[in-house]
């Protein structure tokens, strides 16, 4: 059951994201920062807790996902480092999942070789 609600889920998300790419004139890296704008607006109102809870990775993959992280790594941060959290607490939150994005894309790079349309 929870795999079918992970998929439902992140289904959803993703869907949504193709409907505004096909449907709107905004752009994909808009829709980007839209998704990324929304993890953190709902993660900071504690939102999008429930929906981790309800739905396990269908919620945290997406974009919407690392949104929720830096807003989380944010509310910690200032909670135990007072102002200066604010500005550290997202890259000690996100830095693995930054970290493997930028070591797997490396590696992608290496050994595949990119077409032009």
């Amino acid at each position: 059951m929870e795999l079918l609600k992970a998929f439902l889920v992140g289904g959803l998300l993703c869907a949504l994201g193709q409907i505004l790419i096909d449907k709107t004139k905004l752009t994909p890296a808009r829709i980007l920062v839209l998704y990324v704008v929304t993890g953190v607006v709902l993660g900071a109102a504690g939102v999008y807790e429930k929906l981790v809870d309800f739905a396990g990775a269908g919620a945290t993959i997406p974009l919407t996902g690392f949104g929720n992280t830096l807003a989380k790594g944010v509310k910690e941060a200032v909670a135990q480092d007072g102002l200066l959290g604010a500005f550290t607490g997202g890259f000690k939150a996100a830095a693995g999942g930054v970290t493997a994005a930028m070591v797997f894309g490396t590696l992608a790079a290496l050994f595949f070789k990119p077409k032009d349309k």
